[in-house]
């Protein structure tokens, strides 16, 4: 029955269906097919004949490796400081918005916002790397208006850091922030309408009504960002790193690329990827369950 339900349903609804194909092709091509050369982790890559099975060679060369240590450092410290400051942030933001009541200021605002998401990491670095420059960068110009010496971020370990969490909040916290103001479309206006007859304002509307409605939404977003935790974004690192800078910022996926593209060690490289993939994976059942447990809520 449940299987001529959903026929019946995708016969009715057939057009939005045939949108979603290009979403598919694309997960199904460069998601679910690429699974299948996983196995390479396991065997030694031939470029003629037959890849020679090894088990869990690679593995043991890669656990007993401490550059691999190295990158893993970095890769949880820089994911785990985008958690911490950038998760948040498109929570706020949308509530702003939600505040926001004059309806031209409220969409300059978003666009505003929103812009940011459609340029490459190619312009935003360079956008950054500008802002940054010791000489006549933004942030310089005003550090010496207040007698204060000039400071190169991007080549600087102490702050390189905090370039990608920056960067990286400014590019996404407006996009992101749409979903959770969909959330909030979604409240009954009655709510707000009988805590207003009740007296409460702005900020306890917010507070006892927004912020529980959401909950659900925000639950769902951080167990599946875990799920990227491991990523630490090759796109945004791979265009700000610099040999001054490699030490602490190299990440897992700068060096797969760089062992397995730059050096021909794919076999080695398909290894690192997948414990990384199985991390990510691990990430999400896991939050999914504990969250479960205490709130009731989680993924499915």
């Amino acid at each position: 029955m449940k299987i001529k339900a959903t026929l019946s349903r995708i016969r009715k609804d057939w057009v939005i269906y045939l949108m979603l194909l290009p979403a598919i092709a694309y997960f199904v091509i460069f998601n679910i097919v690429p699974l299948i050369g996983m196995k390479l982790a396991f065997q030694d890559y031939r470029i003629i004949g037959d890849n020679q099975w090894v088990g869990l060679k690679h593995f043991k060369v890669l656990f007993s490796s401490p550059a691999f240590f190295d990158v893993l450092k970095n890769t949880i410290i820089i994911s785990t400081m985008k958690m911490i400051f950038i998760f948040p942030i498109p929570i706020i933001l949308s509530l702003m918005i939600n505040e926001v009541r004059v309806g031209p200021f409220r969409k300059y605002v978003q666009s505003v916002v929103y812009l940011p998401h459609f340029l490459s990491w190619v312009v935003i670095a360079g956008v950054w790397i500008s802002f940054l420059n010791p000489a006549d960068g933004g942030i310089n110009v005003i550090r010496n208006f207040f007698q204060m010496p000039s400071v190169d971020f991007i080549t600087s370990k102490e702050h390189i850091r905090w370039v990608l969490v920056f960067s990286e909040m400014w590019r996404t916290a407006g996009w992101d922030s749409i979903l959770y103001l969909a959330a909030i479309m979604k409240i009954s206006p009655s709510l707000y309408e009988a805590a207003r007859i009740d007296g409460a304002s702005s900020l306890q509307q917010m507070r006892y009504i927004t912020l529980p409605e959401l909950a659900g939404t925000i639950v769902t977003v951080f167990i599946l960002n875990l799920g990227f935790f491991m990523n630490a974004g090759f796109d945004q690192v791979f265009n700000l790193i610099n040999d001054s800078v490699i030490s602490v910022i190299d990440i897992l996926d700068t060096y797969v690329y760089r062992i397995g593209i730059l050096n021909g060690q794919y076999a080695y490289a398909t290894a690192a990827s997948l414990f990384k993939g199985v991390i990510g994976v691990v990430l999400i059942l896991g939050t999914h369950f504990i969250s479960k447990k205490i709130s009731g809520k989680g993924v499915w």
